[in-house]
């Protein structure tokens, strides 16, 4: 039997995100405007083993809880993601990321002829046709905008 291994160590405060899609870590980290260049130990951990998705990432920033609009961008990515609130050690809380249906001021869109793109005093809104593989509709020119163009925008 092969022998259980702590790959990463536990954090006394902060938020670790789980389950986080294969190669999406640093994307992650993006969205999270982590730069390494600020206080604060960050984990980054890759292609992990996993039961349920065969392997996984998984990020972990100590000294920080993530507001619901950093949670739905992660959605965005990883929809099998799972949030967990770290203190004094212990998992405080824990959730999983849902992706909401209509997105409003998360991603914008990427036609520049759309009205949100002008000076408009419009905010850009989503559709999620699919979470998997990611297709969101624009509310206002029906635009599609898939996984690949959400991320140039992190």
């Amino acid at each position: 039997m092969a022998e259980k291994t702590l790959r990463v160590s536990k954090i006394k405060d902060g938020t670790v995100i789980d389950h986080i899609t294969s190669g999406h870590a640093l994307d992650v980290v993006k969205i999270l405007g982590i730069t390494g260049r600020t206080g604060g130990v960050v984990t980054v951990a890759m292609n992990v083993p996993s039961e349920k998705l065969g392997v996984k990432d998984m990020v972990k920033v100590e000294g920080r809880e993530l507001n619901s609009k950093e949670v739905d961008k992660i959605a965005l990515l990883a929809p099998h993601a799972s949030i967990n609130i770290v203190r004094d050690y212990k998992v405080v809380e824990k959730q999983r990321v849902k992706l909401p249906s209509v997105l409003r001021r998360i991603v914008k869109c990427a036609n520049p002829a759309c009205v949100s793109n002008s000076s408009e005093p419009i905010q850009p809104t989503f559709y999620v046709e699919r979470e998997e593989p990611l297709r969101l509709k624009c509310h206002y020119c029906g635009h599609i905008m898939e996984k690949q163009d959400v991320l140039k925008q992190f």
